[in-house]
């Protein structure tokens, strides 16, 4: 994330948290799909989606942040696909809610610090949008590893 110029967020809820992901990774939003289970995969794993013809593989948002699971009458949620990695590979994120599109100043986002609740390898950035902190993810150190189980 460049210190100059502007960077466009996605801002999204999981759990408690507010989080952001790089604009430029998210490669479309839809409403959460219900996915077929992967027999050994790791729990974050929901499971398979498909998206116009194309396997995605669905990562459960709460579960990758350790965010406590959400309540049965938490409704539907979205599902994020985004890009991950140098290979740009193509995976589904499970979020409450999506919040807001911005576009900040990236000399307005704070570098990487502790906050409570999340993991700091995981964290790129902190921004503020309506007095609110929200966390801008490292969108592949929290994704790849995943891929990679």
């Amino acid at each position: 994330m460049s210190d100059a110029g502007v960077v466009r967020l996605l801002v999204f809820r999981v759990g408690n948290l507010v989080c952001a992901a790089e604009a430029e990774r998210v490669r479309e939003i839809l409403p959460r799909l219900a996915p077929t289970r992967i027999p050994g995969a790791p729990p974050v794993v929901a499971g398979l989606v498909n998206v116009r013809g194309t396997l995605v593989t669905v990562v459960e948002g709460w579960r990758a942040l350790r965010q406590p699971e959400p309540p049965g009458d938490a409704g539907p949620g979205t599902t994020v696909v985004l890009e991950v990695g140098r290979g740009k590979k193509v995976l589904g994120f499970t979020v409450d809610e999506v919040v807001d599109l911005l576009s900040v100043g990236g000399e307005t986002l704070e570098r990487r610090q502790a906050l409570p609740g999340i993991d700091p390898t995981l964290v790129r950035a902190v921004g503020r949008r309506a007095g609110q902190l929200f966390v801008v993810l490292d969108t592949d150190a929290l994704l790849t590893p995943i891929l990679s189980s």
